[in-house]
């Protein structure tokens, strides 16, 4: 799972006000290199929430994301070669993604996440 999907995901769980973002417990964590689209990146950026692209990007081991980015930042290559690696090229393949409200776990097994819910909680 890219981190891509990662940032669009969110706990759905019935009663749950704040679902986003979900933690991650990475288990297993891979690189697959992407070809480098820049008309993509500056398309995604205001679509991505950055503060839980950073957070995530650490807990997968990559920690060259500034903590702050500007729209001006997508002219610089240094920025969308880090930013797109991120995004596209890391990838959890196993672990768990966690709901920060109730601590639930949703597996994600060979870059799969089940989000699937228990018949209680929809």
């Amino acid at each position: 799972m890219r981190l891509l999907t990662h940032n669009m995901l969110s706990s759905n769980i019935k009663g749950v006000a704040n679902g986003f973002p979900l933690r991650i417990e990475a288990e297993k964590v891979v690189e697959k290199e992407v070809e480098l689209n820049t008309d993509f990146l500056r398309n995604m950026f205001a679509k991505i929430e950055w503060k839980a692209l950073v957070e995530a990007s650490k807990t997968l081991g990559y920690a060259e994301l500034p903590d702050v980015a500007e729209p001006s930042m997508l002219d610089s290559d240094e920025f969308l070669n880090r930013f797109h690696h991120a995004l596209l090229e890391l990838h959890l393949e196993e672990g768990a993604l966690v709901c920060p409200e109730t601590g639930r776990k949703f597996p994600v097994n060979k870059g799969i996440p089940n989000m699937l819910l228990h018949e209680d909680e929809v």
